[in-house]
């Protein structure tokens, strides 16, 4: 692991002149809540809280996602697109949102109150297959259920010239042109504010590819939580997953590493917690995460303070005051 101080800003050669401009576009989706609105969470207890969906007006990337009386919270604006096209599968339209929308690229809202206001692509959150957009909190506060956005997508396709091992997903040139990778012995060090242990991720495991969405960081275990330091995790956060290879889908793979963005909050129920929606994915020997408490979208693209970090606990759960810190759990990332 490098330290912060070791590396210097620059943009990674990646085949722009190759990619191709798309405009998709969807709705401010509403909320939904099921028949039975309490979530059981790990701990036996059932609780009604918000969920996903609609626009979330005190939740931006920035802010913390741990310990919050919500259970997949997304933060600012989940759109879908509810239109059916005449041909192919009825949800054909979203899938097409939601596969080339890349996590960077500008939305624009196109009709009511807002017309032209300007955000920017956060995330994808899977099984509710929503796009997460961010807009500054005035925008927020106008934007209305049902509201057009379009969203000029680029980025499917993008390939790091000089690391053919790592492959990029969901991500858009303008992420990489923020993100101060550095270049160094043949090798690509990429910010990061948390490294995650593959042994505890969860929801999303078992898909064949991760075009589409995310999965989950369980927190269940209070001392893995903190000798990791995932109680301060953050919207937006970009975090490695040690032994983690998304190529095809998500797997364990030593001496691989992926890395992704935090797309929504903590969860009560068994096996969920927050969402990463992977980004980059190779063999550590050339894709080496750095430690950089201020790699997450918020400071990259310079749209807002972002939250201190203190470490919180999940809503579910024991609230030991001093849990024990676990002994032996180490990750190392070895080429």
């Amino acid at each position: 692991m490098y330290s912060q101080s070791s590396y210097s800003p620059r943009t990674p050669r990646i085949n722009l002149h190759d990619l191709v401009a798309v405009t998709v576009a969807g709705q401010v989706c509403h909320p939904a809540v099921g028949p039975n609105p309490y979530r059981i969470g790990h701990d036996g207890v059932p609780r009604v809280l918000p969920g996903t969906g609609g626009i979330a007006l005190n939740q931006r990337i920035g802010d913390r996602c741990v310990g919050l009386a919500g259970d997949h919270i997304e933060p600012g604006v989940s759109i879908q697109n509810f239109e059916r096209p005449l041909h192919g599968a009825p949800d054909g339209f979203n899938v097409a949102l939601m596969t080339l929308a890349c996590v960077g690229n500008l939305a624009v809202v196109t009709n009511g109150p807002c017309a032209g206001a300007r955000g920017m692509v956060t995330g994808k959150h899977a099984g509710v297959d929503h796009l997460l957009l961010d807009f500054p909190k005035p925008v927020l506060q106008r934007l209305r259920i049902g509201d057009r956005i379009q969203v000029q997508s680029m980025g499917v396709g993008t390939r790091l010239m000089d690391y053919p091992d790592i492959t990029v997903l969901n991500t858009s040139p303008q992420l990489i042109s923020h993100w101060r990778m550095q270049e160094r012995e043949g090798g690509l060090l990429v910010p990061v504010t948390h490294i995650v242990p593959s042994a505890i991720m969860g929801s999303g495991l078992g898909k064949n590819m991760a075009w589409r969405g995310d999965y989950d960081i369980q927190l269940a275990d209070e001392n893995v939580r903190r000798r990791f330091k995932l109680g301060s995790l953050r919207y937006g956060d970009l975090v490695a997953i040690a032994h983690a290879d998304n190529r095809f889908g998500p797997i364990y793979h030593q001496r691989h590493v992926t890395i992704g963005v935090i797309v929504h909050s903590d969860s009560t129920v068994s096996g969920h917690g927050p969402g990463v929606t992977p980004l980059l994915t190779g063999p550590v020997r050339v894709l080496r995460p750095i430690i950089d408490a201020r790699a997450n979208l918020a400071a990259l693209f310079s749209l807002r303070p972002l939250a201190v970090q203190r470490q919180y606990r999940p809503l579910a759960g024991p609230h030991a005051r001093k849990p024990r810190v676990a002994r032996g759990w180490t990750v190392e990332l070895v080429a």
